[in-house]
């Protein structure tokens, strides 16, 4: 049996960067399969993860980052490598870290040149069976949720409005534009905080999601066919000329209105598009907020610095920061160590600490940049697609006429359904009756027909309403009680018996049917 690989990690060199590859609960997982686990000293330190931590999970401590690299079959890393960290690549061994293989030609080259096997995180295809391995869903949630914490920190107000007696505060209003990963996110937290969040993105289909979490999704008085998300990989197409004259039209109606934006807006391997000119800002309030997430590919705001804060001339904040996910350096280490743990997995079916790289595995070879000294992307588009909203097909309308020869053909269809019924009851009752004394026949008519009409009542009625409806069948109840009143005169012990039995048992009806009737309809009514 071949030794077990060993997987490492090394400490990001990127400035300001505070993320790990690995984390001791990852390594732990890691080992599991078959996989032996190296980080370099100091590597977690910034996020959380002492040394300590790493040894008592197992994990081998590396002194030097070229120490590591030697050491290492495979290694895992946060941001892309630079040229020194490249140059540590060699045959046979393989490398998994964000790559930004769309803008990082030379990177490429490099990496086909040393035989490595390169995986991009980024470039894990936005497939159901791929959410675990997501990574760029992973960080842009962060990314999401802490642009609206940073707004609130260069905020002067409250986000919920609140009524005190030094007076009067209204709630903030926050604009999300895209609604992808990281603007649902955003969304998500404003909301929470009690702010109006309006959201907007080119994407229609997504409408739903920010209606649901309580956002007012704002509609163009345009119409343009949008294409679907599956075939760009989730991500949001290009729009025409004349949509985004349309969409900033919008937005300068809105920019007076708003306390805080968030921009979201990416299309990958291009420039982020300008979305919040400058005589939007000039609109905005004095103490308004933008978070321009965007910042990183040029912004979505003119006007934006990268990783700098910016206060115009009337006073509105422009916060261009790129490092969210690591400005909250733990949890994001955690979740993108979890990623990679994920893609270990897929890469070691048989969990003996080999890697099969099958290159068959739309997941695997969506990922992988190079392979065997060649350079395999751009990958082809995955035999399953993207996840992408289904368009709904609108119901043709009917005419006037067409409405009333369709309700006229069910009316008939429902008569005769009813006449043959009751046709065939009657044919059943005769032929009872040959046979069953006069008394009986009394009761089993009037049994027949209680049958009849109460089916008729009940399949008739939608099934959210089955439990409002106990309050209508407490008249049931009542005759069930009334017919047994009537028999508990009888002379007979078991007759009256089950007359009171009866008695009992419908009066627990009627009493609970009201009780559980008006306990539901308490659930929907509004202080």
């Amino acid at each position: 049996m071949p030794e077990a690989l060993k997987i490492g990690t090394p400490k990001e060199t990127f400035p300001g960067e505070n993320r790990v590859a690995m984390t001791p609960d990852s390594a732990r997982q890691l080992q599991k399969l078959g996989y032996s686990c190296l980080v370099q000293s100091g590597a977690g330190t910034a996020a959380g993860f002492s040394d300590q931590a790493y040894e008592e999970a197992g994990v081998e401590i590396v002194k030097t980052a070229a120490s590591l690299w030697k050491k290492a079959d495979i290694v895992t890393k946060v941001r892309p490598p630079d040229d020194k960290e490249l140059g540590y690549l060699a045959k046979g061994k393989t490398l998994i870290s964000f790559f930004n293989p769309g803008g990082n030609a030379d990177g490429l080259d490099k990496a086909k040149a040393s035989g490595a096997n390169v995986i991009a995180m980024e470039m894990v295809p936005r497939i159901s069976r791929a959410q675990k391995m997501d990574a760029l869903s992973s960080m842009a949630n962060i990314a999401g949720y802490r642009a609206v914490i940073e707004a609130g920190n260069n905020f002067g107000r409250f986000f919920t409005g609140q009524i005190t007696a030094a007076g009067k505060v209204p709630p903030a209003k926050v604009l999300v534009v895209g609604a992808g990963v990281a603007g649902l996110a955003a969304i998500g937290t404003s909301t929470s905080l009690g702010a109006i969040t309006y959201a907007f993105d080119v994407r229609p289909e997504v409408a739903e999601q920010v209606e649901s979490m309580g956002a007012e999704f704002v509609y163009l008085d345009f119409q343009e066919e949008q294409q679907d998300g599956a075939a760009t990989g989730g991500y949001a197409s290009v729009s025409s000329p004349e949509f985004r004259e349309a969409q900033l039209a919008k937005f300068r109606e809105l920019a007076p209105e708003m306390d805080i934006v968030i921009t979201t807006a990416l299309i990958p391997n291009r420039d982020a598009p300008k979305l919040w000119l400058e005589d939007m800002v000039k609109a905005m309030k004095p103490g308004s907020v933008i978070i321009d997430l965007a910042a990183e590919r040029g912004g979505n705001v003119e006007g934006t610095v990268q990783d700098e804060k910016v206060v115009t001339e009337n006073g509105v904040t422009i916060v261009g920061y790129t490092d969210f996910p690591s400005r909250m350096a733990s949890q994001a280490s955690t979740l993108y160590a979890t990623n990679i743990r994920h893609m270990m997995t897929d890469l070691t079916p048989a969990k003996d600490g080999q890697v099969n790289h099958n290159m068959e595995d739309d997941v695997i070879r969506g990922a992988t940049v190079t392979y065997e000294g060649e350079i395999t992307f751009p990958p082809p588009p995955p035999k399953v697609q993207a996840i992408a909203a289904k368009s709904k097909e609108k119901p043709k309308e009917l005419t006037p006429e067409e409405r009333r020869e369709k309700e006229a053909a069910a009316f008939k269809a429902q008569t005769k359904q009813q006449v043959s019924l009751l046709a065939i009851g009657g044919l059943a009752m005769l032929l009872v009756g040959l046979v069953a004394p006069a008394s009986f026949m009394q009761h089993f008519i009037v049994f027949v027909l209680s049958v009849f009409v109460g089916f008729q009542v009940i399949w008739n009625v939608s099934h959210s309403l089955h439990t409002p409806l106990m309050a209508v069948t407490n008249a049931i109840s009542s005759i069930i009680i009334l017919g047994a009143l009537m028999q508990i005169g009888s002379g007979s012990l078991l007759v009256i018996l089950l007359a009171g039995v009866s008695v009992f048992m419908a009066g627990i009806n009627i009493f609970g049917g009201f009780l559980v009737t008006r306990r539901m309809l308490a659930m929907f009514q509004k202080s």
